[in-house]
């Protein structure tokens, strides 16, 4: 009998109940500041977790509302840009003018957002490209996996290696007192091996899953763009500028990028002539469509909101620091990165891990002779690989339901990628040990 993969919904709860048992086993503690500024731990009453389970559903819907919202929003609006036709039609001429060249187009756009993850941290600003993408994958004849890979996998490939992101290179190397963005170098070497080898893995896999184009070239090449067609595309090039502009110079975060899209859609509905019953029917059928995808970024937050309740998410991450006692520079330096990779997955901020783990693990680093430049790397590919399968991380929920890609069978196609690139990351680590990182 064939193994049936359980709904995702089903997953999260299980995550839930799991959780809740973890809160009546484990002790209760919590890291709190010491007068000169350091972290200190100190234990307190556990809170066993019971019913919560179910309170923790909603505290988890308030956690990501930001998210679901945008979620919501901006699947309206992609859902109104959809019904204008001009979509589909500049998908067509596109694919007609590109012909041959595809695989050069899969490469540059895996390029161009391993960029932005290695730069500026792009994060959720991958959520829209990835309901652009898909659909341009798929009349291609890929499927929304593509879409997944060259968008969101290709962004967190380059988050990981970063060599100049703020969110993880910066506040990490502040809090290890290390001069900000130095080492750069080897970051280099490791954001571009990764990157090359994800280039890699694209064509093979555009290889293999490769169909009949959904669109005909010689259809598409006699049936030029109407005025309004071409309006309408000119808007949606506009709106992926001002994202990036407003992502990278304005300080621009979800509120912004929702209004931007919110409005894009609704100037799109009218240069197609639509009325405002029209506009307002397709925005609301574009969130009907993708609602329940949405809510799994409010059920799946829960997970996190029962082990911070159950206080009991600062006494694991205790007990992993405490198993580094006594361990040798390879062995601490593997304990780092597989620790930062489990914490992962009860705190999927970056900015909050390094606040926890970084003042602790930098001196505990210089103990053991393993350099502070290898610990910061060590807490990048922890913090960055798992992001592609936790549960917990709303942008991961968020992307696949712009792909409408069930949970399930994304963890289905990506769990071995993730093994192999933490691996990768593993070999990258120990080589510092042998070879020390340069300052510069």
């Amino acid at each position: 009998m064939k193994l049936r993969v359980p709904n995702t919904y089903v997953i999260i709860a299980a995550l839930l109940v799991l959780c809740a048992v973890v809160t009546w086993l484990v002790p209760g503690g919590q890291y709190v500041q010491a007068p000169d500024g350091s972290l200190r731990y100190e234990s307190v009453d556990h809170v066993p977790q019971t019913w919560q389970v179910f309170s923790a559903v909603y505290h988890g819907f308030v956690k990501q509302a930001g998210i679901i919202v945008f979620i919501l929003v901006v699947g309206g609006a992609f859902w109104l840009l959809n019904a204008t036709g001009a979509v589909n039609a500049g998908i067509g001429r596109f694919i007609a003018r590109v012909g041959k060249r595809e695989k050069w187009v899969l490469v540059a756009i895996t390029l161009l957002f391993s960029l932005g993850g290695a730069v500026f941290g792009m994060s959720e600003e991958t959520i829209p490209f990835v309901g652009m993408v898909v659909p341009l994958m798929l009349s291609m004849g890929y499927d929304a996996m593509m879409g997944m890979l060259i968008v969101y996998v290709a962004s967190n490939v380059g988050f990981s290696s970063a060599f100049l992101n703020p969110f993880t290179v910066g506040i990490a190397q502040g809090m290890a007192d290390l001069p900000l963005f130095s080492g750069m170098t080897y970051r280099l070497i490791c954001w571009a091996i990764l990157t090359v080898l994800l280039m890699v893995f694209v064509l093979v896999y555009a290889a293999k899953t490769k169909k009949a184009p959904a669109v005909s070239a010689e259809a598409v090449a006699a049936e030029p763009l109407t005025g309004r067609q071409i309006a309408i595309l000119s808007v949606l090039g506009v709106t992926v500028i001002l994202l990036v502009v407003g992502v990278t110079q304005w300080d621009w975060y979800l509120p912004e990028i929702t209004g931007l899209f919110l409005l894009m859609g609704i100037v799109c509905g009218l240069i197609a002539g639509f009325g405002a019953n029209r506009i307002a029917e397709e925005l609301m059928a574009g969130a009907k469509d993708i609602l329940s995808a949405a809510l799994v970024v409010g059920f799946a937050s829960g997970i996190i909101v029962i082990l911070q309740d159950g206080r009991v998410v600062d006494s694991i991450l205790h007990s992993m620091q405490e198993g580094l006692d006594g361990t040798g520079p390879m062995a601490s330096l593997s304990a780092m990165y597989g620790i930062q990779a489990v914490i992962n997955f009860l705190i999927p901020s970056a900015s909050a891990k390094a606040a926890i783990t970084i003042p602790i693990m930098a001196p505990f680093a210089d103990m053991v002779g393993v350099s502070r430049q290898a610990m910061v790397l060590a807490f990048q590919f922890g913090d960055g690989f798992t992001n592609m399968l936790t549960p917990t991380s709303g942008v991961l929920m968020a992307a696949l339901a712009m792909a409408r890609i069930p949970y399930a069978k994304w963890l289905k196609f990506i769990w071995r990628g993730t093994l192999a690139l933490l691996a990768i990351g593993l070999l990258l680590l120990l080589l510092t040990v042998v070879i020390p990182i340069p300052e510069f």
